[in-house]
């Protein structure tokens, strides 16, 4: 059941943001009564915060999976946001979310700052400056935005092709 109610919650802030989605249109996705996700989830909050935990955790492996099948780790995290791009056909949870940091709880906030965080430390991890990391996601989650934006998935395609960079061979090598 709590599978089921996090797949409504996070369909629905992929698409709808933070405040695109009540305890009411959950349990109307999941068909049940608003009290069951209660009883999973006391509140909004939790329910988000456990929703951004999981797609994070999630993300971070399909990227590990892909560099331990040979790619680096830009090429990795590329095709990871295109998968959820273009098979999804959604935003990024953690980049819909972060849209409206500020309005966000702590819990909410902190799941949140985890992806980011997780991904420029793994960047950088694989050799690359910090400000270089910082670009790679920024352009990442840009590119996402803009092809949802104007509902033209190329555009993602063609503004994160290029993104190559020098990597520090030994960090490669750790």
């Amino acid at each position: 059941m709590t599978d089921a109610i996090m797949d409504a919650a996070e369909r629905r802030i992929r698409s709808s943001g933070y405040d695109g989605f009540s305890f009411r249109d959950i349990a109307a996705d999941v068909g049940v009564k608003s009290a069951s996700i209660h009883y999973h989830f006391p509140t909004k909050e939790k329910l988000a915060a456990a929703v951004a935990r999981r797609y994070t955790d999630r993300f971070v492996t399909a990227v590990e999976q892909r560099v331990a099948g040979g790619e680096d780790i830009v090429r990795a995290s590329r095709e990871v946001f295109r998968d959820a791009l273009c098979k999804d056909g959604k935003m990024c949870l953690c980049g819909a979310l972060g849209a409206t940091a500020s309005d966000l709880s702590d819990e909410v906030r902190y799941e949140v700052q985890r992806f980011f965080r997780l991904g420029l430390d793994r960047f950088q991890q694989a050799g690359l400056a910090p400000v270089d990391a910082v670009r790679v996601l920024a352009v990442l989650e840009g590119a996402m935005l803009t092809a949802n934006v104007l509902e033209d998935r190329s555009l993602f395609d063609a503004s994160t092709e290029g993104l190559n960079f020098d990597f520090d061979e030994e960090k490669q090598l750790e």
